[in-house]
Order: C-alpha cells, then structure tokens, then sequence
C-alpha cells in the first residue's frame, strides 16, 4: 500500500535558489493526491499514465516559483523501477546528470525518497529539500473503469505506527 504524503509549504526554504528541479516519485504522490481530491489516478486516454490532480500540483508549484523567476525543471522515472525508493543505480545516475545544472532539488515523495537525492547527490553542491510529509498509509480499493481509467474506492489514510486498539486520528482503523 502506497505512504500517504501530503505537501509542506517549503516557499521560505526555497527563497534563496535561482534553479530547483522537482524531482518525484511516479507512485505515492500520485496516489496520495488523488485519493485526497477524489480524482482518478489514471486516465489512459486524456492523461496516459499521469495523474491529473498531482500533475495539476507540479505545474503550480514550478508556476510559483517561475513567478519569482526561478529556473525550474522536472525531473521523474518509471522504469525499470517507479519508487523512488528502490531506484537503480542508472535511475540515480540519470538525476545526477540532470540535477547538474540546478541549485536545489525539491523531492515530492517520503523520507526515503529524500535521502535516495542526497545519496545521489552527495559529493555535490546541490541542496536537497524534502516538499512533503508522511501522514500515513493510504488505505483503498482500486477500481478499474472504461476506458482505461484508474480511480480508488473507499480511499482513506491509516496512521503508518498504528497499534492494535488504537483510534486512528483518521477515523480509520
């Protein structure tokens, strides 16, 4: 089951930057919007395998920080492996790469994800800045519709440390 994130506000950790490629994970925060908008994950037909509402999420957050003239970019990978956190080493050497000519990278995904970037990244002068935030796990059933469409029923999020007995801050057990 998918790490359910929501977004930080990291505008005051991103002020002093001139460049910032976004760097996501394909599958938690994805899923994590959409169940939380109520939206589809996938609509094979108008979107291919982007979410809509995550994808509508980037181009605000890359238009916000364009407004204040920052050079922005997006920077994501699907195979061989989408978690950002069981990249390959060619998955991590290609945002090396791509991260060379950027001050910051803003990583939309877990914890994990955050240190597979500095892993990546390490011997360079490339700041790493986590943009979301654990909350819990998304909890739901994946319903398949014509054409091509991917949506979740009954979505809702589990605290990722919950014990036996004890009351989800969700409403959720």
């Amino acid at each position: 089951m998918p790490l359910h994130l929501e977004p930080l506000d990291v505008s005051d950790d991103l002020e002093k930057y001139g460049s910032v490629l976004i760097v996501s994970c394909p599958i938690c925060p994805p899923v994590s919007l959409a169940t939380d908008q109520g939206s589809p994950f996938i609509q094979f037909f108008k979107s291919g395998v982007k979410t809509p509402a995550y994808e509508d999420f980037i181009h605000e957050t890359r238009d916000s920080l364009e407004q204040r003239g920052v050079k922005t970019g997006v920077f994501t990978t699907y195979a061989p492996c989408p978690a950002m956190c069981l990249w390959t080493k060619g998955q991590r050497n290609r945002l090396r790469r791509r991260a060379r000519s950027y001050e910051a990278v803003l990583v939309m995904g877990c914890e994990s994800a955050r240190q597979i970037a500095e892993q990546a990244l390490n011997d360079t002068d490339c700041k790493v800045i986590l943009g979301m935030q654990l909350v819990g796990i998304t909890n739901a059933t994946v319903n398949f519709r014509f054409p091509l469409t991917i949506d979740f029923e009954g979505a809702a999020r589990v605290r990722a440390n919950e014990k036996a007995g004890d009351e989800s801050p969700f409403g959720v057990r």
